[in-house]
């Protein structure tokens, strides 16, 4: 939930831990700092409250010298946005400086007993007690104080540790957080994404979890905390290049991001949905004989995947036959799970880092049920703990909401369909075929769609102006107008809630009057004539309607307000093509409010503890 990045290397540290922390933002934005050791051992350290735009107007253009460094940038979770609360911390002798990605549960009574032996607090946060274990603990060797004051952790963190007592040695340490390892040449970096490092190196060590790195000019040791065994650590190469990682033209991240949907699809499906309308998973992990032994599905995800699985479920259910369960992963993990071995879990989550997310797939696969990943990131820990894994192929999404990756997981979710349904036999080979061309056809309609963004601006605006708002949908469109009403909640701050069109009456109806507008997805599908008796409804009782039709529908023009029509596509996709009008309605809204979409208030990408 917080920006990571270190430095060791033969540059200056503090440029590039600055470039860095500006492309780590979106991770964290209530506080930003950095510190650097000097060539005689001494550190500066420099913090902020805000953003990182806030530290560079602190640190002016004075140069910090030195050649191995961290910085932080922060979303709170223990303690207020401030100077104070800033990272990096240190310890009461300012020789051992921390900064920490995650929550430290046992926070209150380390700090109740370090206070006891003496040491003194300098914030609120819960990071603090760490330098102040590795001081406690210290007595000449760095790497030993940092393993020692590990394990008397409870919780989630991706932590970095430098000190002036060893000047040329950069230590990392993940459990139940993202850390990655950037090598360079003769150079290393530690980050909690590799968003950071690109413009830097390709190259790059995904941290296990458990695991820790100690870098120095010869380069990392990877260990594990808990005995100091070496682990031999495997390079990958990140694919991605910094030009996908930076605006290119568009006003902010969200815009880049929502336009480059048609791309991400079109990558999502290549190498999987074959010419004649077969789709293989070269990487998924399991084989035609597993597919077809699966007898249920349990979904689990959190936010925008999970409004991705109630899509799958409707897919996977429709198409391959399969019983399937869709769950809010911090709810399914505290309760009796019946799985066994003829279950299939899917765990959604964009990061891959997703902690309840990641807490039930452990569970499911505790429970002797297959576990297969859908995720954006390789090398996450999901992406490294489940049996199998889809990887989205979505590319690097640096705004804090969803919206490639949200309509990548459902493509790959209509792609698993597709494939347990081929594999199955469940649907005949003409209507496979049908629906593989389908999917193949949505993104060219999604470009159509989005070449009229500008016909979104006053229908944004208009959304703008209310305080509230009710979405509804049926079949595939009811998750997604869900997704659509939380869209408009992230961005745009206007309270939304999504519907099943056919409970309107049961009970939201009494909040429908003038100043109450209602969108209403309303495209091509075996219920639309019932979507369009619930828009009647609301039209009686002077509810401003919104409509979503198929392009050429003209049935509900005396019934709606305002009307956008899309493209025909069957029912099954659909959710790729509407997808896309909740978000530049939420776009739009936010805009004309004045908000910064990138990174809205309150939230962070990767929500890495409960």
């Amino acid at each position: 939930m917080c920006g990571i990045i270190g430095y060791l290397g033969e540059r200056a540290a503090a440029p590039v831990l600055l470039d860095s922390l500006q492309r780590l933002e979106y991770r964290g934005y209530d506080s930003a700092g950095v510190v650097v050791l000097g060539a005689d051992g001494l550190a500066t350290s420099i913090k902020s409250a805000g953003k990182v735009e806030a530290l560079l107007a602190r640190i002016g253009g004075d140069e910090i010298p030195g050649r191995v460094g961290m910085g932080h940038t922060r979303w709170a979770t223990h303690g207020r946005p401030s100077h104070d609360n800033a990272h990096p911390h240190c310890d009461c002798s300012g020789r051992f400086y921390v900064i920490h990605n995650g929550i430290i549960e046992n926070f209150a009574e380390l700090r109740q007993e370090l206070e006891g032996s003496g040491h003194h607090f300098a914030s609120e946060t819960d990071t603090e007690v760490l330098p102040h274990l590795i001081e406690e603990y210290y007595k000449g060797d760095l790497v030993v104080a940092t393993r020692q004051a590990l394990a008397r952790l409870n919780g989630a963190y991706a932590v970095v540790v430098l000190s002036s007592t060893d000047p040329d040695t950069l230590i990392g340490a993940r459990l139940n957080a993202p850390l990655v390892i950037g090598v360079g040449a003769d150079e290393w970096f530690l980050s909690s994404d590799v968003t950071a490092i690109i413009p830097y190196t390709r190259q790059a060590i995904v941290l296990g979890e458990g695991q820790m790195a100690v870098l120095s000019p010869v380069g990392p040791v990877v260990t594990s905390i808990v005995d100091g065994s070496e682990i031999a650590p495997s390079v990958i190469r990140v694919e991605w290049d910094v030009i996908q990682a930076e605006r290119g033209g568009y006003p902010n991240f969200m815009s880049k991001e929502i336009h480059e949907q048609p791309a991400a699809l079109e990558n999502a499906l290549r190498g999987r949905l074959l010419s004649d309308g077969r789709v293989e998973f070269p990487d998924l992990g399991i084989d035609q004989e597993q597919l077809r032994s699966v007898q249920r599905i349990q979904i689990v995800a959190a936010g925008s995947a999970y409004y991705a699985g109630m899509i799958a479920k409707y897919a996977l259910e429709d198409l391959a036959q399969i019983p399937t369960t869709v769950e809010v992963a911090s709810e399914w993990r505290y309760r009796p799970q019946p799985l066994d071995h003829s279950t299939l879990t899917v765990a959604i989550s964009q990061s891959g880092e997703t902690a309840d997310t990641l807490a039930a797939a452990r569970l499911a696969k505790h429970r002797d049920s297959f576990v297969l990943a859908l995720t954006n990131v390789v090398g996450s820990t999901l992406a490294m703990e489940a049996d199998g894994v889809i990887n989205l192929h979505a590319g690097p999404e640096i705004c804090v909401v969803a919206t490639k990756t949200f309509t990548n997981q459902v493509a790959c979710s209509l792609l698993l369909a597709l494939r347990l349904a081929q594999v199955r036999q469940t649907r005949s080979e003409g209507d496979l075929r049908e629906l593989a061309s389908a999917l193949r056809s949505v993104a060219a309609v999604q470009r159509q769609l989005l070449a009229r963004d500008q016909e979104f601006q006053p229908l944004g605006a208009w959304l703008a102006e209310h305080q509230s708002a009710l979405y509804m949908g049926r079949g595939y469109n009811y998750p997604a107008a869900v997704e659509a009403a939380l869209k408009l909640k992230e961005v745009a701050y206007v309270h939304a809630e999504g519907y099943p069109a056919g409970e309107l009456k049961h009970g939201p109806i009494a909040l429908l009057d003038e100043s109450m507008p209602l969108i209403a997805f309303a495209t091509e599908a075996p219920t639309r004539d019932k979507v369009r008796s619930n828009i009647q409804e609301a039209h009686a009782r002077q509810s401003p309607v919104l409509a979503v039709v198929s392009e050429g529908d003209h049935s509900l023009d005396d019934q709606v307000r305002f009307k956008v029509e899309v493209p025909r596509v069957p029912e099954v996709v659909s959710p790729l093509v509407t997808a896309l009008v909740g978000q530049l309605l939420a776009y739009h809204a936010a805009m004309a409010r004045g908000f910064d979409v990138d990174r809205p208030r309150n939230l962070a990408k990767s929500v890495t503890v409960e």
